[in-house]
């Protein structure tokens, strides 16, 4: 069991907090951190809170709540000062983020952790936390040579609002839908596919429906999102057999020149299958994985 740092406080955090917070954070990756980029979002968006943890009234260590609709709370950026590691401020942190998100009628939490960090995964685990799910990021660039055939297949459509009852029926006995908790990715936030979301993302075009033998034989969820780099089409779910998967992956690299765009990027479940459809698509996948967690607050 881990020890509790003695004296310890959790506050919201303040602007003042930012210069000591973003110095433990300098080396969270070999590249450094994301947090100074989101530090005055997260510190002004009324949707969530970021917290901070104090010792001596020394920051050394931080979380973000977010709510993504009434019920659903977000954590993000959990991080504590290696020196003051192992000592249950992660744990405390993430209790109290869990504490504020009630206070704001949440009935569930969810978050994700890179699949090889252990200290993490034991965190979380330990606060309660269980695994709804596991994906890979792949990407691939626009294409510019003649696109290849499609072996008489029909081309993905735009979903209209008079698709919607058959998408919820396809989702409803899908496979692959419980493989990633139910969720749509929009970059690394996981959002609950609800009717709420199908219409507003049919209504934003952002579904993609391909249909074979006069039925729905796959979907794709897809924004276009601004990461640190460039501006790219995000696949947040795609769903379908390894066939349309690839299909679907092969036609959105087709319509990026139309979008404006260069890349795009997927967070899709870590299955074998798929893994084979978007390598047929040619999409390159990352050497990472992540887990996706929630715990009932209810």
């Amino acid at each position: 069991m881990e020890s509790m740092v003695a004296e310890m406080q959790i506050r919201q955090a303040r602007a003042e907090d930012r210069e000591a917070v973003l110095a433990f954070c300098e080396h969270t990756w070999e590249w450094g951190d994301y947090i100074a980029s989101r530090w005055d979002e997260w510190l002004n968006d009324p949707a969530g809170q970021l917290l901070v943890a104090l010792v001596a009234s020394q920051p050394v260590g931080i979380v973000h709540m977010l709510m993504l609709n009434a019920t659903d709370a977000w954590q993000e950026g959990m991080r504590v000062d290696p020196a003051y590691r192992q000592q249950g401020i992660g744990h405390q942190l993430s209790f109290e983020a869990g504490a504020e998100a009630i206070r704001r009628g949440a009935s569930i939490v969810r978050l994700l952790t890179n699949a090889t960090n252990s200290a993490s995964i034991h965190m979380v685990e330990q606060s309660h936390f269980h695994r709804i799910g596991i994906f890979a990021p792949h990407s691939a660039r626009a294409l510019t040579e003649p696109p290849r055939r499609l072996y008489g297949l029909e081309e993905p459509v735009l979903a209209a609002p008079e698709d919607l009852a058959e998408i919820i029926d396809y989702l409803n006995i899908s496979n692959l839908f419980p493989s990633v908790g139910g969720l749509y990715y929009a970059g690394f936030v996981g959002y609950r596919i609800s009717d709420t979301l199908l219409q507003e993302k049919i209504q934003a075009e952002q579904i993609y429906l391909l249909r074979r033998w006069e039925r729905l034989d796959g979907l794709a969820i897809a924004e276009t999102r601004a990461g640190r780099q460039d501006k790219h089409l995000f696949i947040g779910y795609i769903d379908g057999t390894t066939e349309s998967i690839s299909l679907l992956a092969y036609a959105l690299r087709r319509r990026l020149p139309a979008l404006g765009l260069d890349s795009v990027r997927a967070n899709v479940p870590d299955l074998m299958m798929v893994r084979e459809a978007f390598s047929g698509a040619e999409y390159t996948a990352s050497d990472n994985t992540f887990y996706t967690y929630e715990r009932s607050l209810l």
